[in-house]
């Protein structure tokens, strides 16, 4: 059986931040079926600042008790996303750092209502790959709660 000695071990879901957004305390799933990482997001309207295409959106976080939270991001692009059950849907895309145990890297997820799902976030493969993490799906919070401050906080 072969290790990866270099690579950090996470649990089948992780707390994380969204530190550019001003968002922490958020529990994630980790899903390795997807590819792309996805943010639970309503009100999504797009415009357009300094010549570059932005959305404005409300991320929705906690799953027993709801907490809104506006948010402004560029987009970096716009696709078309397959769900689980085979539904096509057109998505915006943004790119934004997350803060996971002691790591923070910039990764693009993708807006969508997830209101009838558990967990507000998912934490796709790519996500994974670009930081080196390997999922013990036996395993939940397996890292630390991210401590950072967000940009503004004293």
């Amino acid at each position: 059986m072969k290790t990866f000695d270099h690579l950090s071990v996470i649990g089948l879901r992780e707390w994380i931040a969204l530190p550019d957004l001003g968002m922490v305390g958020l529990r994630a799933k980790i899903d390795t079926g997807a590819s792309t990482s996805t943010l639970h997001a309503s009100d999504i309207v797009p415009f357009e600042k300094h010549g570059e295409r932005w959305v404005r959106f409300t991320a929705h976080l906690g799953t027993l008790v709801q907490r809104r939270h506006r948010c402004e991001a560029q987009v970096v692009s716009v696709k078309t996303i397959k769900s689980s059950n085979g539904q096509a849907q057109t998505r915006y895309v943004i790119r934004t750092k997350v803060a996971l145990g002691d790591r923070v890297w910039p990764i693009e997820f993708t807006l969508a209502c997830r209101k009838t799902m558990r967990y507000r976030v998912l934490l796709g493969s790519k996500a994974l790959v670009q930081a080196q993490l390997v999922v013990n799906p036996a395993l939940t919070y397996v890292q630390e709660k991210p401590t950072l401050s967000l940009p503004g906080a004293q």
